[in-house]
């Protein structure tokens, strides 16, 4: 073999374990790996099987839509209440975390125009759906029967859900997910990825397309989140798209009688 061969194949080979020493991640804890799973795989199975036994009732209730929305709320809050408690107990730091506040004029400035111009164009979006014939629109229309307020009461706790979505969801997969993958040195490109898949996956009782649309949301968040560094923004944005969800889900979607 010629020198100048040998050579070459000698540099790369230090060339390559340079690479692998410097993508040498630490090892993730344990309760980081169960958490992991927990929202990749049982968070998305828990709200694909409670889709299904909502839908196999002959008619949703009041009564019903209430006890769902206290449900979620509480399930939402103790969760993240859990994590953050795993997150500080494993060292992770508010700033990792997302929880930063500082500059807090520019945060919700951006969080306020950014949920005014997301909340806009999502309540379009639902007002054209509601006027589409497509078949796909009737399992929509279906399930939105079932989850979309139709009291005035019901409002109320469906903007108390979304505002929790916005804070617990927001926290689960833009701060700690993101601070659990950076604390061991996971790129953000690939961090960004993971997240937002993850995300996609917590609604994929929403079908194929609704799993697709919350994937790219998620995706828009994640970049909010490496860009101003906070979950500020993102938590307005996603309560606003959340809101308008049941208000003009409601309004273009379903029949209250």
């Amino acid at each position: 073999m010629p020198q100048r061969v040998v050579v070459g194949i000698r540099r790369a080979g230090l060339a390559l374990r340079l690479v692998l020493t410097s993508w040498s991640y630490p090892t993730m804890p344990w309760d980081f790996l169960l958490i992991f799973f927990l929202l990749a795989v049982v968070v998305p199975w828990r709200g694909w099987a409670r889709l299904q036994r909502l839908l196999a009732l002959p008619s949703v209730t009041s009564h019903d839509r209430v006890q769902l929305y206290l449900t979620s709320i509480a399930a939402q809050w103790a969760i993240t209440i859990v994590i953050l408690w795993r997150a500080f107990a494993r060292g992770l730091s508010l700033a990792e975390l997302g929880l930063r506040f500082t500059p807090l004029f520019e945060l919700l400035a951006v969080g306020v125009g950014g949920a005014a111009l997301f909340g806009v164009a999502h309540w379009f979006n639902l007002r054209r759906v509601g006027r589409s014939d497509n078949p796909a629109v009737e399992r929509i229309r279906s399930l939105g029967a079932r989850i979309f307020p139709k009291t005035n009461r019901e409002v109320v706790l469906f903007a108390a859900l979304s505002v929790t979505a916005g804070l617990c969801e927001e926290f689960l997969y833009r701060g700690f997910v993101f601070g659990a993958l950076a604390h061991v040195h996971v790129p953000v490109g690939a961090t960004l990825l993971i997240s937002s898949v993850m995300f996609g996956l917590a609604h994929a009782y929403q079908g194929r397309g609704g799993m697709i649309a919350t994937l790219l949301l998620g995706t828009v968040f994640g970049t909010a989140r490496i860009l101003y560094d906070s979950l500020v923004p993102v938590v307005l944005w996603h309560a606003a798209v959340d809101i308008v969800a049941g208000l003009a889900g409601r309004r273009y979607l379903i029949k209250i009688k």
